[in-house]
């Protein structure tokens, strides 16, 4: 079996962050508030490291003008987001 190469985790923290963002979720307050523990938050960022879709998730953001209501389409972390959002 292949090993999965993951992304730059830099780079895939500021996606998840950003997506996030664009949704309306602040996941620093979501981690303040008990909403999200650290664990989460970092198997949020590894699997945004997992996602082929890096290229249509920055476009997506790049054409963000309001708040989305979900995630890009293809998302890993689209229904953690979602949850999120909901209980912002």
């Amino acid at each position: 079996m292949k090993a999965q190469v993951l992304g730059d985790a830099e780079l895939h923290f500021w996606l998840t962050r950003s997506v996030a963002k664009v949704m309306g979720i602040s996941l620093s307050e979501a981690m303040a508030l008990g909403r999200l523990t650290a664990q989460d938050y970092a198997a949020m960022v590894t699997e945004c490291r997992e996602c082929p879709l890096v290229q249509s998730c920055q476009c997506w953001l790049g054409e963000q003008r309001a708040l989305a209501k979900s995630a890009p389409p293809g998302c890993a972390n689209a229904s953690q987001l979602k949850a999120l959002a909901q209980t912002h």
